[in-house]
């Protein structure tokens, strides 16, 4: 995973993400916000883990999975496994 710690834009999606959960903490003290205001932070989070995701998923296929056309099969099971406990 040494890829990763010196990638920008993973890093910069993280840091949105826990920018956005700040605000919904900070949003909940609050008896002047909404609950829509809430929930579309929340859905903002939720948009915000699905593109972390995708990003994450592209780079350890490019990285772990996909050699020189051709696919590391013992990778490529280690990845589903993982998938097809979140999707």
């Amino acid at each position: 995973m040494s890829h990763l710690h010196d990638n920008r834009k993973i890093l910069n999606r993280i840091k949105r993400v826990q920018g956005q959960m700040n605000a919904v903490h900070s949003a909940m003290s609050n008896e002047d916000v909404s609950c829509l205001d809430v929930l579309q932070q929340v859905a903002a989070i939720r948009g915000a883990i699905n593109g972390l995701m995708n990003e994450l998923v592209e780079q350890h296929l490019k990285n772990h999975v996909l050699e020189e056309n051709q696919y590391n099969e013992q990778e490529l099971e280690k990845f589903l496994e993982v998938l097809k406990k979140y999707i």
